[in-house]
């Protein structure tokens, strides 16, 4: 079953998220946020991969966010809080998983590790079971360097990257890390530093992983004619480990 055009926010042309499943509270949910360099894109990124997701008991929601021009940092980071607000005001008895690819990886590791845009959407950090960062830049992105009028290849760590927020909390809800061996220049180098970063806090290993697939940016997210297997099965395999009910 697919619900379009679900109203999660205020404006209801842009604050949109699909529905993929049953409307079973016992399944657990991934919230997806959508690629494209915070400028393109569409929730419907998800219609390749949210079928194999479905056939392994678990929801998927794509979700809308405001992008640029009409958008400014951290108008995307509110979206992103207000749709995990929503999807678990809605299904509260669901597992809850945030996903991102690219972009929206960015906007995964900032609810992350910056808590307070969750709180201020009346999230308890807690209640989220786990995510999934595919391919997104820790740093500041590149598009909030270019609406400040910087050079988008620079690697600034400020209160704009996920990376600056590392260290802050006891611990991480569970994560999964993707990236590809022939990924966009400089992302996988900059995802090492992230793990490497949380290594040097000490953090629990066991609660963190990369996967690296053989593939360019993203492509394995949503190709085609035929959808690429691996991306759901990674996240299937997450979702499993981090204890899921309906899943064990």
């Amino acid at each position: 079953m697919i619900r379009r055009d679900i109203v999660y926010g205020q404006s209801p042309t842009v604050h949109l998220m699909d529905f993929h499943g049953e409307e079973d509270a016992g399944r657990p949910l991934f919230l997806y946020f959508h690629g494209g360099g915070l400028e393109t894109g569409s929730r419907g990124e998800a219609d390749a991969f949210a079928p194999r997701l479905n056939a392994r008991g678990i929801n998927v929601a794509s979700v809308e966010y405001r992008m640029y021009p009409d958008a400014k940092f951290p108008d995307y980071l509110h979206d992103g809080a207000r749709a995990a607000s929503f999807a678990l005001e809605q299904i509260p008895n669901a597992g809850l998983f945030l996903g991102g690819s690219s972009a929206g990886a960015y906007i995964t590791m900032m609810l992350c590790f910056d808590t307070s845009y969750l709180r201020g959407a009346g999230v308890n950090p807690a209640s989220i079971r786990g995510y999934v960062h595919n391919a997104g830049q820790p740093t500041t992105h590149f598009r909030v360097l270019k609406e400040r009028n910087l050079d988008g290849r620079r690697l600034i760590v400020d209160d704009a990257a996920p990376l600056y927020y590392v260290g802050l909390e006891k611990e991480y809800t569970p994560m999964l890390f993707i990236a590809a061996d022939n990924d966009m220049e400089n992302r996988l180098e900059q995802t090492n530093l992230l793990l490497s970063t949380l290594r040097h806090f000490r953090y629990d290993e066991s609660r963190y992983a990369l996967s690296i697939l053989h593939a360019t940016h993203c492509s394995y997210v949503s190709p085609k004619p035929h959808p690429d297997p691996r991306f759901a099965d990674l996240i299937a395999r997450f979702i499993a480990s981090c204890g899921e009910p309906s899943l064990i």
